[in-house]
C-alpha cells in the first residue's frame, strides 16, 4: 500500500465519519472552528458600533481621516470616488477643518493619495486643506501613521461599512479618538467580496492591535496637518 493511497484512506475516514461518536467530534470541531474565525469580526463589531455616525450626527473634529480604495486609470474607483464624495460633504458642513488621504504610492505608476487630492479639489475642497500620505499600505499603517507621523489625536474616518469597523478599531489602538462615517453602498458583488475579505482581515486586525507594530514605513514627523489647522485658525 503506498503512502497516496493510505493518506487518501485517511482523509476518507476523516470527512466521512462512520460512528455516531465520529459524526459528533467532527461537527463539534467544525462549530468551534467557526465560533473561533467570527471571534475577531464580533470584537470589532461590539467595540466600535456606537462609534459609527452620519454626516449629520458625527460630532466635529479637526481632521478627516480618508483611506484608499484603489485606482481606475489613474482616477479613483468608485468605492473611493463615494469615500470622497463623503469626505467633501463632511469639510462643506464645517465637520472637519482639514482632510489627510492615505493610501498607496509603493509604486511610480500607482499613486492614490495624488488621485485623491486632486478629485477633492475639484469638488471644492481647497488644496491646502488636504495633507497626503503616501505609506498607508493598509488599515494598520494608515493608522498608525495618522498617529505617530501626522500628530492626529480626533478624527472622523470616512470608509464604506464594511470596513468601517475595522478602521475604527485600528485607529483606537493607535491613539486616536475616532468617529466613523460609513458610505452608503449597493450590496452588491464587490459590497459581498469586501464583506467577506473583512472577516479574514479582522483576524490581522486583532494582532495589529494587540503588538501594534511599526508601520511598512515610519519616516519622519509631518506638518502637515498642522499648518493646514493653523492656517484655518489664522484665517479665522
Amino acid at each position: 500500500m503506498t503512502p497516496w493511497y493510505r493518506a487518501r484512506r485517511r482523509l476518507r475516514r476523516l470527512f466521512r465519519p462512520r460512528t455516531r461518536r465520529e459524526q459528533r467530534r467532527l461537527f463539534q470541531t467544525g462549530a468551534a472552528l467557526c465560533v473561533l474565525a467570527l471571534l475577531p469580526a464580533t470584537w470589532l463589531r461590539l467595540t466600535t458600533e456606537d462609534r459609527i455616525r452620519t454626516v449629520a450626527d458625527v460630532p466635529a473634529v479637526p481632521v478627516g481621516v480618508v483611506f484608499g480604495a484603489g485606482l481606475w486609470h489613474g482616477a479613483p474607483s468608485p468605492y473611493l470616488a463615494h469615500r470622497l464624495d463623503t469626505a467633501a460633504r463632511l469639510y462643506r458642513a464645517g465637520k472637519v477643518r482639514a482632510l489627510l488621504v492615505t493610501g498607496d504610492n509603493s509604486r511610480q505608476d500607482y499613486n492614490e493619495p495624488d488621485a485623491m487630492r486632486a478629485y477633492l479639489a475639484r469638488h471644492g475642497v481647497p488644496g491646502g486643506r488636504i495633507v497626503r500620505d503616501y505609506a498607508g499600505f493598509d488599515t494598520w499603517d494608515s493608522c498608525s501613521r495618522a498617529r505617530r507621523i501626522f500628530g492626529v489625536r480626533r478624527a472622523i474616518l470616512v470608509s464604506q461599512g464594511f470596513h468601517i469597523q475595522r478602521a475604527l478599531a485600528l485607529c483606537g489602538a493607535a491613539g486616536i479618538d475616532a468617529y466613523g462615517v460609513a458610505v452608503a453602498e449597493p450590496h452588491d458583488v464587490t459590497w459581498n467580496y469586501g464583506a467577506l475579505r473583512e472577516v479574514l482581515a479582522a483576524n490581522k486586525a486583532v494582532l495589529d492591535a494587540a503588538f501594534r507594530p511599526d508601520p511598512a514605513f515610519l519616516g519622519p514627523r509631518e506638518r502637515g496637518l498642522e499648518e493646514a489647522l493653523a492656517a484655518d485658525a489664522d484665517h479665522r
